[in-house]
């Protein structure tokens, strides 16, 4: 997977400075360091479970950050000790959510998701749905946030089927994209455009 303009550093050591180790993950320069390739992450996890860390993983878009999604990925990083974020590329966003999304493209997702504390890795995807990642990654934590009930996340059988857990951590009420694309649109309409 290419990311453009994208050049993720790589640590011969296998642990990243402040990636699932003592040195904790906001001592990390910039996010930069954070994005990885599927197959780099594969190599650096199986690396990080033989040290005991517990991998912990969710996806999603991410799209317009807000305070709702920083709290669902402090709760997710808090259930192990690494926290990889795969987040929907925009192709894949667009097949989802209708040609108007995203609003902020792929490589602003990653940057900003990557540049959270809470983050360790992120990992952009293409396909529709996380399973490709999820069954290269084997996490031994799968989450999503609790409006998704634990038999329609993806990756859950797959997750549990080598004694992994699936679990949902609570959403912020009144806090998504949707919502505030929407307030947007209805509290500036047309006006946004005086720049």
């Amino acid at each position: 997977m290419k990311l453009r303009g994208l050049k993720p550093a790589v640590s011969r050591s296998g642990i990243l400075s402040g990636h699932c180790s003592s040195v904790p993950s906001r001592a990390r320069v910039s996010g930069r360091e954070c994005i990885k390739s599927l197959s780099y992450l594969k190599n650096e996890l199986y690396r990080l479970k033989s040290r005991g860390k517990k991998v912990v993983f969710t996806n999603g878009c991410f799209d317009i950050l807000h305070y709702g999604h920083v709290k669902y990925l402090q709760d997710a990083r808090a259930k192990g000790d690494c926290l990889v974020v795969a987040v929907n590329s925009d192709a894949s966003i667009r097949r989802i959510k209708g040609k108007n999304r995203p609003v902020v493209g792929e490589n602003d997702r990653l940057k900003v998701v990557s540049s959270l504390g809470c983050v360790d890795f992120a990992v952009l995807f293409n396909e529709d749905n996380p399973l490709k990642v999820i069954k290269a990654l084997k996490p031994d934590v799968l989450i999503k946030g609790a409006d998704w009930s634990k038999d329609r996340i993806i990756g859950a059988d797959f997750v549990k089927s080598y004694g992994g857990k699936v679990l949902t951590v609570k959403l912020v009420k009144g806090r998504s994209t949707t919502a505030l694309i929407e307030k947007i649109v209805r509290d500036f309409g047309c006006s946004l455009n005086h720049g």
